[in-house]
C-alpha cells in the first residue's frame, strides 16, 4: 500500500460537511461528555438525523460518527463508552443492549490496493440482543435475533438467531427464546 496515494472519491458522507462539523461541535462538547440524561442525548439524535425508538437510553461518553446513519429501536440500551463508528449505516433492533466500551466500526481499507481504498458495509443487530462490554464488531456484522455476544468477543460474520457466543467456547450455545 502507498498511503501518498491514498484517495477516498466515492464515499459518501451523507450529510453536508458543515452539519457534519456542527455534530462534530456538539458531539465534542456536550453528547459525548459525562452530563447525565438520556432524552436530551436522543433528541440532539434524532435533531441529526438518526432514527431513535420509544424509551432508548444512552449513558454518557457514548461517541457516534454519523448521526443520520443510526437506527435504534424502542427500549434499546447504549451503554457507557460505546463507540459507533458508523461510516455506513448501523442499526439496533428493539429490546437491545449494547454494554461499556462496545465498539461498531463500519469501514476497513484496502490493504492488498496499492491506493488503500476506503471499504464499507453496514451492521445490524436484531431485535432482543445483548452486545456486552467491549465487544468489537468488524464491518458487515449481522446479529441475528434473540443473541447474546459475551464481553470481549472479537465479532465477524453472523451469529445466531437464538445463540449465546463467548470467547472461552468454540461453539455457540443455542438458548431458548425469552419470554415476555
Amino acid at each position: 500500500m502507498r498511503l501518498d496515494r491514498f484517495s477516498n472519491p466515492a464515499f459518501q458522507r451523507g450529510r453536508p460537511r458543515w452539519m457534519e462539523a456542527l455534530w462534530m461541535l456538539f458531539a465534542g462538547t456536550c453528547f459525548s461528555t459525562w452530563l447525565p440524561g438520556s432524552r436530551w442525548r436522543c433528541a440532539l439524535l434524532r435533531l441529526f438525523g438518526a432514527n431513535i425508538g420509544r424509551g432508548v437510553i444512552i449513558k454518557p461518553r457514548v461517541r457516534i460518527k454519523f448521526p443520520w446513519r443510526l437506527s435504534v429501536g424502542d427500549f434499546s440500551w447504549l451503554g457507557e463508552g460505546v463507540w459507533i463508528d458508523n461510516l455506513d449505516q448501523v442499526t439496533i433492533g428493539s429490546h437491545c443492549c449494547i454494554s461499556q466500551g462496545a465498539y461498531f466500526c463500519t469501514g476497513s481499507h484496502r490493504w492488498d490496493k496499492e491506493t488503500f481504498d476506503l471499504v464499507t458495509t453496514p451492521i445490524v443487530i436484531e431485535d432482543q440482543c445483548w452486545v456486552a462490554a467491549m465487544v468489537r464488531l468488524a464491518p458487515g456484522v449481522v446479529v441475528r435475533r434473540n443473541t447474546v455476544l459475551g464481553m470481549g468477543l472479537q465479532a465477524a460474520g453472523e451469529y445466531g438467531p437464538d445463540s449465546v457466543y463467548q470467547i472461552d467456547s468454540s461453539e455457540p450455545r443455542r438458548r431458548s427464546r425469552l419470554s415476555r
